[in-house]
């Protein structure tokens, strides 16, 4: 790749320009960098008589990287389901662009423009890294069935255009020499790292990141800390929900926490770091992870 400067690790690179333009193709948002781009409102979410979110309430502005922190349990990953379709909602709100996502089919938030990563990797294990990318890809594509099965114009075109675009994803997060290996091959950091090239190809509006990090060692953890950096450089805004602190306060421009399913705080991370409800959370880890 020409011009490209490597990152911490062997093969994690900042993509040239012309990797990014073909990696991030155009992304029609209707509102401007720094203006709220999802609107979490009041957001409550009960299993049974279980209050798992109570009446949470925050923004996501475009072009930001957001951190969702909390100690386990306090309802991070509800939040996340209920943002993206997993949970239906008990009460409240969550839009983006203004438009109303409660009641939407999974499927139909993504193609909306909130995509988003597991926690535990859910990738096609019989598929090449580059074909899990297609995949998502397909998201966008406007080809029936009938034209795919005749092989009409517009599929082939389609179909070059993804597995262009599908490499172009694979060489923006560091892993394209691995493009035809199967995914259940591929090593545990470089599989979190297909899972990403997977939703960024769904043209997200939004990336929400769900403990990208679990598993990794110290030097992974800082080749994802620049990865995030770079994927916001390009244009995205990213919703991270992390347990490593010092990851978290490393990378996001501000931090919304929660504890036992209410939010106790949001600003930004060096106020974050000092905020006595916070530090009265985390009670009980290493003081040197809000380092």
């Amino acid at each position: 790749m020409s011009e490209s400067a490597e990152l911490t690790g062997p093969r994690t690179r900042i993509p040239s320009e012309g990797v990014a333009e073909t990696a991030a193709s155009e992304r029609d948002i209707g509102v401007k960098v720094g203006d709220n781009l999802v609107e979490v409102k009041n957001l409550t979410v009960k299993f049974g008589g279980l209050l798992a979110m109570d009446d949470v309430s925050f923004n996501i502005k475009r072009g930001e990287i957001l951190g969702l922190i909390g100690p386990n349990g306090a309802g991070k990953t509800t939040c996340f389901n209920a943002m993206t379709g997993v949970y239906k909602p008990t009460s409240g709100q969550v839009l983006l662009e203004g438009k109303l996502l409660n009641g939407m089919k999974q499927h139909k938030i993504t193609r909306a423009g909130l995509a988003r990563t597991f926690q535990n990797i859910r990738l096609f294990g019989e598929m090449t890294a580059l074909e899990n990318v297609v995949v998502g890809l397909d998201a966008r594509h406007k080809t029936s069935v009938v034209g795919a099965l005749l092989r009409l114009p517009r599929h082939i075109r389609e179909e070059k255009s993804a597995i262009e675009r599908g490499m172009a994803l694979l060489e923006f997060v560091g892993i394209a020499d691995q493009a035809a290996t199967l995914s259940r091959h591929l090593p545990y950091g470089s599989q979190r790292r297909l899972e990403i090239a997977r939703a960024l190809a769904t043209d997200p509006k939004v990336l929400c990141l769900d403990e990208p990090a679990a598993g990794f060692n110290p030097a992974e953890k800082e080749e994802l800390m620049q990865l995030i950096r770079i994927i916001r450089d390009d244009g995205y805004t990213v919703l991270l929900i992390e347990h490593d602190m010092k990851l978290v306060m490393g990378v996001t421009d501000r931090i919304v926490v929660l504890e036992f399913g209410k939010k106790i705080a949001d600003n930004i991370p060096s106020v974050i770091r000092e905020d006595p409800k916070v530090v009265s959370a985390y009670l009980g880890e290493p003081e040197d992870d809000f380092a």
